[in-house]
């Protein structure tokens, strides 16, 4: 069993930077691959960027590529996902998610935090 917390709840202008975190409840984060799943406000869930198990590969939705970076630091069980240039598009609850593969899609992951919220405003 996975559990995942995410923090970075925030509140942020346009052209803003915020950074999530995603601390995981195992005993090597290594063994899954990760990922940022969010859902706006009336919208279906849609994949943001996920990471492989020992980093051997990214995926970023087109969307949020070169604003937004995954990252994971396997030692402390912890996932970040880098937001900058922020939109007030961006606003939705953000979801940190594991499996064993890092799926470009929000349909595929066994273990999923709560989510956190994140606002921009105009």
């Amino acid at each position: 069993q996975v559990q995942l917390v995410e923090s970075g709840v925030g509140l942020v202008q346009a052209g803003g930077s915020l950074r999530l975190s995603c601390a995981a409840s195992v005993r090597s984060l290594s063994f899954y691959a990760m990922g940022w799943l969010r859902q706006a406000p009336g919208k279906e869930r849609e994949f943001v960027a996920s990471i492989g198990g020992d980093v051997d590969g990214t995926y970023t939705a087109d969307s949020v590529k070169g604003r937004f970076t995954i990252s994971r630091d396997n030692d402390k069980n912890k996932v970040y996902l880098q937001m900058n240039s922020l939109k007030p598009e961006n606003t939705a609850i953000y979801y940190c998610a594991a499996d064993n593969s890092p799926w470009p899609r929000t349909d595929r992951y066994a273990y999923w935090g709560q989510g956190t919220q994140v606002t921009v405003s105009s």
